[in-house]
């Protein structure tokens, strides 16, 4: 089987379980300025930079990724959130971009094949938003005005996609979306990708929402959200970040009644202190989480910011031996997207 089928086939089993956030992990490791510059000599402080320590420190990477197996973890995302060409120009090290990202893949390509255990586990190329919009105008007394055009983010997610499969990654995650226009950006240059190698690169897409209304920054809602990019035959849709499970329960359900494929959610380990640490504990988390499962809205969760491995333990056992959510069948009426969704009557 290819690995669209053999994600299918082993989410017809059980509910898949995600990997947590890098980001957290990374922070816990206490790395000082030049434990994320390594040798590379780079104009800019590179402290925060958790991209580039898949170059400087890939043994630190690995450690995350093997305790988020250990954890129960089916599905291994990259460390690659801000891996582009434009997230990386804030610290001057955007020519590191394809080395970055072959390596992220390449790290987790090992420890999931280094598991001969039978369990099926699968890698995600996981590319962020970037930092820019092509739906809002940074300047609010020029709405027209854009700095960059849809073509330049496109190209950029060109690249990144390109060095995650040179990595041996099984699907494209785009994560975080926040702006539907920049994601059908990076749909499109997956597309192109797949079509110039001529092979499936299945994609797994995931929306995140600004405020408990239920859409993202560009206004759409969940369900004009789905309309906008079911062309792209996503492996899965889902809804990452934006709060904690509670606030994300309904925008959930609405998504599982609706969506024709696999749906995956990682939430944020509860709301953020006045400090902007997370405190649920993963006992709660699990507990939140858990009703999903009893009422099949999901076939893949996993943890956001936040989140640790003790996080997705808990979830994993929270939703073991659980039925996973029955797929709905395709609907096959026209579907279109405003800012709301938009359905043609047959």
């Amino acid at each position: 089987m290819d690995k669209r089928a053999e994600i299918r086939a082993a989410a017809r089993e059980r509910i898949l379980i995600k990997d947590g956030p890098y980001g957290t992990a990374i922070q816990r490791a206490r790395l000082d300025e030049d434990g994320y510059r390594g040798d590379y000599e780079l104009d800019l402080d590179q402290k925060g930079n958790n991209d580039l320590v898949n170059l400087t420190r890939p043994q630190l990477i690995r450690e995350i990724c093997d305790s988020y197996i250990d954890a129960g973890a089916h599905l291994l995302a990259t460390n690659t959130f801000n891996a582009n060409r434009i997230s990386q120009a804030d610290y001057g090290a955007q020519d590191l971009v394809h080395d970055m990202n072959v390596a992220a893949a390449k790290i987790m390509r090992e420890a999931v094949d280094a598991r001969e255990d039978g369990v099926p586990r699968f890698v995600a190329g996981a590319m962020g938003p970037t930092n820019k919009t092509l739906s809002l105008s940074p300047q609010v007394e020029d709405p027209g005005f854009r700095e960059v055009t849809f073509d330049q983010i496109k190209e950029v997610y060109r690249e990144q996609a390109t060095a995650l499969v040179e990595g041996g990654v099984d699907f494209i995650l785009v994560e975080t979306v926040f702006d539907t226009l920049n994601c059908k950006a990076a749909i499109m240059a997956v597309r192109e990708l797949a079509a110039e190698m001529d092979r499936d690169i299945p994609l797994m897409i995931s929306m995140t929402l600004t405020d408990l209304s239920g859409r993202n920054l560009s206004g759409h809602t969940v369900e004009a959200f789905w309309n906008a990019v079911r062309h792209a035959d996503p492996v899965a849709i889902g809804l990452n970040c934006s709060f904690g499970a509670d606030q994300l329960r309904p925008h959930v359900q609405l998504l599982s009644k609706i969506a024709d494929t696999l749906l995956l959610a990682y939430p944020n380990a509860g709301l953020p202190n006045e400090l902007g640490e997370y405190d649920e504990l993963p006992e709660t988390t699990a507990s939140l989480i858990k009703p999903w499962a009893d009422h099949k809205r999901v076939n893949i969760l996993g943890g956001c910011c936040g989140s640790t491995p003790e996080h997705i333990a808990a979830m994993a056992e929270a939703v073991a031996g659980h039925d996973p959510r029955e797929i709905p069948q395709k609907d096959t009426k026209m579907r279109l997207a405003g800012l709301e969704p938009f359905t043609l009557a047959a």
